[in-house]
């Protein structure tokens, strides 16, 4: 019997967006459809994009929702309700500005921490209890709470080189996550890039 896990990368829609650090989550699936040669196929009845990865009996599925950060729930829940994946083999992939670039951080569950994405995602499922992996994009400053423009506004050339390993790492996480289980992937690759280059 197939196993199947649904990896979802948030960001929004739209070529305005594409490259903004908001959309580290939509990267990082990307990256991971081109290291697969996945092919990507917008389904109207999902609102998001997909792509399929198969490797043997398992079946992963990639998503990019197309209904803007703050609605991300509706696609994931649909996908979800549709593939019958459970909340456990469903990871979503979200930038976090209070880690900063180079960061990632996977965890089963936990709190939205305020990201309209996973607060969408929340509200559909009504649970927390789903995998997310949180892409470290920083902030300006530690005591700036709107962030609104930082988020939206494309990484600079300065940060081009990490951001670069950030999505490397991101994809063989996520892997390594499908293919040996979630503390594998928290214990090999939590933390700084540059610190699990050795692993």
């Amino acid at each position: 019997m197939e196993k199947l896990h649904l990896v979802v990368g948030l960001g929004n829609p739209g070529r305005e967006y594409s490259k903004t650090r908001h959309n580290a989550g939509f990267m990082v699936v990307q990256r991971l459809a081109e290291r697969s040669k996945a092919d990507w196929t917008r389904e109207k009845r999902f609102k998001a994009s997909t792509a399929r990865v198969e490797e043997g009996l398992r079946k992963l599925i990639l998503a990019q929702p197309e209904t803007f950060m703050n609605a991300s729930g509706e696609a994931v829940g649909a996908l979800m309700n549709f593939y019958r994946v459970p909340p456990a083999q469903t990871l979503v992939v979200v930038d976090d500005a209070d880690l900063p670039l180079g960061q990632l951080r996977l965890r089963g569950s936990g709190s939205s921490g305020g990201h309209h994405g996973l607060e969408s995602i929340e509200a559909h499922l009504g649970t927390r209890e789903y995998p997310r992996l949180r892409i470290g994009i920083g902030r300006e400053s530690s005591q700036q709470r709107e962030i609104t423009d930082y988020v939206l506004a494309k990484f600079s050339k300065a940060e081009a080189e990490l951001l670069e390993k950030v999505l490397i790492r991101g994809c063989e996480q996520i892997e390594c996550w499908f293919t040996e289980g979630i503390a594998a992937a928290m214990n090999r690759f939590n933390g700084a890039v540059d610190d699990n280059l050795e692993k």
